[in-house]
């Protein structure tokens, strides 16, 4: 079905980014994938080139538009490119509107440049070892000194978290109050006390850094204070239908593109002396992953446009994220299949795509908080 959700100036932008990736990407993401960490240059370029800060006011430097669209794009071509490591969309998508939407005007000069040049590389440090997707259980504390912060604790699985030069922090500032008594405080490279810990061994999306955080005795200014005191909770509710939205968009783009690939493979490889598309059940097979992209597309693309509008709610992008993210893990197994035992081999795409997509439906929010999200809102 034809796509009728892009302007003329959309699909001039993805010929950018398809541009962008063809000269500043593919040619070090092995090396990149070897390394465990794309390059800072790789950042820059991308500020060069416009990619970073879509929605942060021209004024600062970004693209001063709110149109979810090119975000879209962005995640759709980066994933059929096979390059998740350039984490272009948790910097623009997720940390980006944390930093428009509750920062002071003080530290919108002082960070919005930075962050729209690729000078500043973000992240948001929520996840602990001992709390995943329950905030209650978050334990890393910002005690108030006066004059500043001392911040204490650790947290895990950030990504972003060997480049970042901005971290925002999700810490315990009031011992009472659970979820509610938690405020992002934002930690700069270089804060006394701040330490990163390994980068962590994943089994998929390699070059795209992911480390453990540690603050020890941090003292960060008073004015590093991201939004409300103790209005965390609030915030962090506020942006996650545009995380889970960004996840859900890049997950049908890699159903689609596996879907693709295998097609193109079943054709050429040839078994019992005829194609493998000449077999019932691989008609079968590529025929009902075919209409499961199809319908998902089609739910996707309405909930792109309601966001982009600013009417989509937790509950439609929650269902976007849990089903689009389950079809490319079902998608990502049955193509692996098709593919025989060259698809267990590393240097074919169906096998990165498999290691790669493998943890879409686990960050953002897990398939089963999804449906919990879901559920209530139903049954309430």
């Amino acid at each position: 079905m034809q796509r009728q959700i892009f302007t003329e100036e959309h699909d001039a932008f993805r010929e950018t980014v398809r541009t962008f990736l063809t000269k500043e990407v593919l040619p070090h993401y092995e090396q990149w994938e070897k390394d465990g960490i794309v390059s800072r240059e790789a950042w820059l370029a991308a500020g060069r080139q416009g990619l970073l800060g879509f929605a942060v006011p021209e004024e600062y430097g970004g693209g001063g538009t709110t149109d979810f669209r090119y975000s879209a794009v962005l995640a759709e071509e980066f994933t059929r490119a096979g390059a998740p490591g350039l984490a272009l969309g948790l910097h623009n998508d997720i940390i980006g509107p944390y930093l428009t939407g509750l920062a002071t005007e003080e530290q919108k000069r002082r960070w919005l440049p930075g962050f729209c040049s690729g000078e500043i590389i973000s992240a948001i440090a929520m996840t602990e070892p001992g709390a995943g997707s329950d905030l209650q259980g978050i334990r890393t504390t910002a005690e108030d000194r006066g004059d500043h912060w001392l911040l204490n604790g650790s947290k895990t699985f950030i990504s972003n978290g060997i480049l970042a030069d901005l971290v925002i922090v999700v810490a315990r500032t009031t011992p009472e109050g659970g979820a509610k008594g938690l405020s992002l405080i934002v930690v700069e490279r270089g804060a006394e006390g701040f330490e990163r810990g390994r980068n962590l061994d994943k089994i998929g999306q390699k070059s795209q850094d992911t480390a453990e955080l540690f603050f020890n005795d941090v003292r960060v200014p008073k004015e590093n204070l991201l939004g409300e005191r103790e209005g965390a909770f609030i915030h962090l509710m506020t942006n996650l239908a545009q995380e889970r939205m960004g996840i859900a968009v890049a997950a049908i783009a890699g159903a689609e593109h596996l879907l693709e690939i295998t097609t193109r493979y079943v054709k050429e490889r040839e078994a019992f002396g005829r194609p493998l598309s000449k077999l019932q059940h691989i008609r079968f097979e590529i025929a009902e992953m075919a209409t499961e992209c199809a319908v998902t597309r089609t739910f996707l693309d309405r909930c792109i446009v309601d966001h982009s509008d600013g009417v989509l709610d937790a509950v439609h992008a929650s269902m976007a994220k849990w089903w689009a993210t389950e079809l490319q893990k079902r998608v990502a197994d049955r193509c692996l299949q098709l593919h025989g035992g060259y698809g267990y081999m590393a240097e074919f795409p169906v096998a990165r795509a498999f290691t790669d997509g493998r943890i879409q439906t686990i960050y953002g929010g897990t398939t089963e908080i999804m449906k919990e999200i879901i559920g209530r809102s139903i049954l309430a």
